[in-house]
Formats: structure tokens, sequence, C-alpha cells
């Protein structure tokens, strides 16, 4: 740390010296920086209860199922409109099933963001372990020029 010790001629020191001034200011700066709680981010995700009556069978098949996501917001299962809890009450029917049947999931191109990934929640949480998107190659000649195929 430098210090002033003034001139020669003998007069006294006119400013002041802000060396432990600013030594005290950033320790306590430190101290409060330490201090502060460490942020953290989380995402809370209610999921919706499954409904204990159990599914009609004719909505679910022992070979494969699929959800669409329209873009008006709804569930397809099979064709069917479900909402979120048969939803969770129809995968945890289908893992009963041996074999377990194909679970294929295809969103509509203008289906919500939203209902796509709190879907995609309900079915990680089920535990479902057969599972695939489809209808992906319709958008394939998207990506290439002239549309080629």
């Amino acid at each position: 740390m430098a210090m002033s010790g003034g001139k020669d001629d003998g007069s006294p020191m006119m400013e002041m010296n802000t060396t432990p001034l600013i030594d005290v200011m950033l320790v306590l700066l430190i101290m409060f920086i330490i201090t502060i709680p460490v942020a953290t981010h989380s995402v809370d995700i209610d999921l919706p209860q499954p409904n204990p009556n159990p599914p009609p069978l004719d909505q679910i098949d022992p070979i494969k199922n699929k959800i669409v996501l329209t873009q008006e917001g709804q569930i397809l299962w099979n064709a069917a409109a479900i909402d979120q809890g048969e939803l969770v009450r129809n995968l945890n029917a289908t893992k009963t099933i041996v074999p377990e049947p194909e679970l294929q999931f295809e969103p509509e191109p203008a289906a919500s963001y939203d209902l796509s990934a709190k879907v995609l929640n309900i079915i990680k949480a089920s535990g479902v372990t057969k599972f695939g998107f489809v209808g992906n190659e319709k958008y394939r000649s998207f990506g290439k020029v002239g549309g080629e195929q």
C-alpha cells in the first residue's frame, strides 16, 4: 500500500490518506457478496393426477398407440380426444400389456410448444419404454435447396 509522507519542508500534510478507507470498503464489499444467497432457478410442473377408473379397452391398441397434438390444443389418443388425466391413465394401462405397445408421438406443425413439453413430461414420468417420434419425414424436404428429395 502506498502512503504519502508529505513534504520535507516541515509543513503539515493537508490531504487525507484514503488507503485505509478503501481497504475497509473492499473488505465490506467482499463480505456482502459472500452473504448473498445463491440464486436457484427451478421450474415447477404440476402433473395431472390420474383417474382411477380404467380406460376403455377400445382406446388402447396392444401393438401401437399414437398421440397427436393439434394446433387447437387437443390431445388425440388413436384419433380420440382425451385430456391430460386420461393420458396418464392410458399410459399406465399400456405398461401392463405384455409386450408393451409402441407409443408414437406426432405433434402437428402449429401445435403449442407448451402443450408438447407438458405431454412429453407426462410420458417421461409414466415410465413408458417404447416411445418414438413419427411424422418427421414430411418435413424433410424443407431443409433441401429447391425442395429436392
